[in-house]
């Protein structure tokens, strides 16, 4: 459906009436969730390079603020790890306006620390006890002694990783006073990198594409932990990265989906965005940059048997 959409619209045929744009021209903004930046700035430069007479200016914010600029109608389109809540759905209800969600992709959220940090293999429990202080010493971990207190960085304040780790992985409970916010997730990176006892939590296309020249200076600064569901000491095999292979798996533990959620009442740039990010073209952008596509097939292949 996505790619017949496109494929009917003339990029070069002149909206009509009071419409401004088409699904293939015009102007609009978009609210993104940062954790989702690097996929999105190639879905948006590819789409411009492919349609000229379209222009979308997106915006890098903290998972709430987007959805409070899509409530807001300051942006036809947002995109968020989560569907909007009941309360969110109310507020549309009453402009009398039915938001549409697509789902994109799925995320993986990775764990990192230093690369002098020898405590790159945690379980989920382990995770929780960190991130809600009841482990506050490295070497609570694992009896090693040569790093200090633990510190807690995640990405901003109201994020969607925020949000998920305090859902999904401490359940309820509040975090650590040692966690903090470092306002974006290249700084969140830079700290982590600089500092041994530290912990974040990115999404995985920040670590991902490893043809992309910012993400290979990251691993090369940082190390990413293996998770395991299991309990006291599983086998080393029971540890798996956030990576395309352990998504497809469902392995990985630390997962969500992303979604395109639009409020445009008509055919115009939003969906015509929404159509593309959707279909092949799309998704071939989010297979590349190392997270699950929504459509599609993956093959992998067990090296260990060949």
């Amino acid at each position: 459906m996505a790619a017949s959409l496109l494929s009917a619209c003339n990029q070069n045929q002149p909206s009509t009436g009071a419409a401004t744009d088409t699904p293939t021209s015009g102007a609009i903004s978009v609210s993104v969730d940062e954790t989702f930046a690097p996929i999105i700035k190639s879905e948006v430069d590819t789409f411009q390079k492919l349609y000229q007479n379209a222009k979308v200016t997106a915006y890098y914010k903290p998972e709430q603020e987007a959805v409070q600029d899509l409530l807001d109608d300051k942006v036809r389109v947002a995109v968020l790890s989560r569907e909007l809540n009941g309360a969110e759905k109310a507020a549309f209800d009453r402009m009398k306006l039915v938001p549409r969600a697509t789902r994109i992709a799925t995320d993986g959220l990775a764990i990192i620390v230093h690369p002098s940090n020898p405590d790159s293999l945690l379980s989920v429990p382990q995770l929780r006890d960190i991130f809600t202080g009841k482990t506050q010493q490295w070497s609570q971990v694992s009896g090693k002694k040569n790093l200090a207190a633990i510190n807690v960085v995640f990405d901003a304040n109201r994020s969607s990783t925020t949000r998920y780790i305090q859902d999904s992985v401490t359940r309820g409970a509040a975090l650590t006073p040692r966690a903090f916010a470092a306002k974006s997730n290249s700084a969140l990176l830079d700290y982590v990198a600089s500092h041994p006892n530290a912990i974040g939590v990115v999404g995985a296309n920040w670590i991902s594409d490893r043809d992309d020249a910012a993400v290979q200076k990251f691993l090369k600064s940082v190390r990413v932990v293996g998770v395991s569901t299991k309990t006291g000491a599983p086998n080393s095999d029971d540890y798996v990265q956030p990576y395309q292979a352990y998504l497809a798996l469902k392995t990985y533990p630390l997962t969500r989906s992303v979604y395109v959620i639009s409020r445009e009442a008509r055919t115009g740039l939003g969906t015509g965005f929404t159509s593309f990010v959707a279909g092949n073209q799309g998704q071939l952008i989010i297979l590349k940059s190392g997270l699950l596509p929504a459509i599609g097939q993956m093959r992998v292949v067990n090296t260990n048997k060949l």
